[in-house]
């Protein structure tokens, strides 16, 4: 076991300059330009540095910068191969020796031992964040470089394998919503169409009494925009009980229903829709929404995905706090016959088949990460 500044060359801070997308090179490597572990060359800024500063924060191909500071704290990022460019100041650079790997470096920067110190370092520090010294003092164990070659390897093949699994399923994620464009996108924009409100019924919710801690002791789903993660809402982080629902104005509404978020921060950037899967209470920043006999749920999802931009240009309008019920009632829907909203409807249920097996071949590579890394680090 070593501290890491055994093994580096350089530990430090980078350069401090203004992008400047008229300069093509060198680049300047910010923290913004690192997303889910790459970057986009092409899209990162130039700088105006002096010779002799680009020459002290020059990357190198073997270089780790991690984000010091920010949402991001005490990620990294490997460069394999580097433009000409030179890194920002909220970045640290580490350097390694002959000593180590790079790329077993990088691996040990994914494990819970080192997560583990990391977040112990933060949360005793003045001010949150990573600095040279905190990475200095990290502890990591150092096998021979053959061993070091091994473990890499492996790393790169398991790592490799869950970004393409992860891909698979956002790739997967693409699929539906242009099969809906495909299907029935002349009728999206030519109709005719029926107002919302005529083929829905939509109710508001209530939040029971906070000053009555027994109301939330209960088994039934109480379902606020924070639960609004996914496409289906099977249960919910607060409970409440019957008695809550008597006294109070929320309401028991039924699986199958389409769950709206109406008033929130989220509605500056999207839309949160789902389906309960469950019967379900929900608060005030929420609509449900009940279809007839002449409208599927899932049909009716993907026609308010479709409006969400119009929708969320409403939500944000200037004598608005959120989403009203006339704005929902007026939103214009296709008329679309029950039978081919029915074979829509068997094509998501097809497709969330798919999801599934993808979710769970994603949840077996993390493990597996996860796994090989504990191996590989735990002293």
């Amino acid at each position: 076991m070593i501290h890491l500044d055994a093994v580096c060359e350089r530990i430090d801070y980078g350069f401090t300059a203004s992008a400047d997308f008229s300069v093509k090179e060198p680049r300047l490597l910010r923290i913004t330009d690192i997303q889910e572990g790459s970057v986009d060359w092409n899209h990162v800024p130039g700088c105006r540095i002096t010779p002799e500063d680009e020459a002290d924060k020059r990357l190198c191909a073997g270089d780790i910068v991690f984000a010091r500071t920010g949402a991001t704290t005490g990620k990294c990022f490997l460069i394999e191969h580097a433009p000409r460019a030179v890194f920002a100041s909220y970045l640290i650079r580490l350097r390694a020796t002959d000593a180590i790997l790079p790329h077993y470096l990088y691996a040990f920067f994914q494990s819970e031992r080192y997560w583990h110190q990391i977040k112990g370092a933060v949360r005793g520090a003045a001010q949150g964040g990573v600095n040279s010294t905190t990475l200095s003092s990290l502890v990591l164990p150092l096998p021979d470089i053959a061993e070091q070659r091994l473990i890499a390897a492996r790393f790169e093949q398991v790592d490799r394998l869950v970004r393409i699994r992860r891909y698979a399923l956002e790739l997967t994620d693409t699929f539906l919503p242009a099969a809906f464009r495909q299907l029935f996108g002349p009728r999206l924009k030519a109709g005719p169409f029926l107002p919302f409100g005529e083929l829905v019924k939509i109710t508001g919710g209530g939040t029971p009494a906070r000053e009555r801690p027994e109301f939330y002791r209960g088994l039934i789903p109480w379902l606020t925009s924070k639960d609004m993660k996914g496409d289906y809402i099977w249960d919910t982080e607060e409970h409440i009980t019957e008695k809550a629902i008597e006294e109070s104005a929320t309401n028991l509404v039924p699986a199958g229903s389409i769950l709206v978020v109406v008033k929130s921060k989220v509605l500056m950037h999207r839309l949160p829709v789902a389906i309960a899967k469950v019967p379900l209470c929900h608060g005030q920043d929420i609509k449900s929404i009940q279809c007839g006999g002449t409208l599927q749920p899932e049909f009716a999802r993907f026609v308010l995905n479709f409006h969400e931009g119009r929708l969320l240009n409403l939500a944000r309008g200037a004598n608005t706090e959120g989403l009203t019920l006339p704005m929902l009632e007026e939103l214009p829907v296709p008329t679309v016959p029950p039978s081919e909203q029915e074979h829509f409807a068997e094509l998501v249920r097809r497709h969330e088949r798919l999801r599934s097996v993808q979710r769970e071949s994603l949840h077996q590579a993390e493990h597996l990460f996860a796994s090989l890394l504990d191996r590989a680090f735990s002293g």
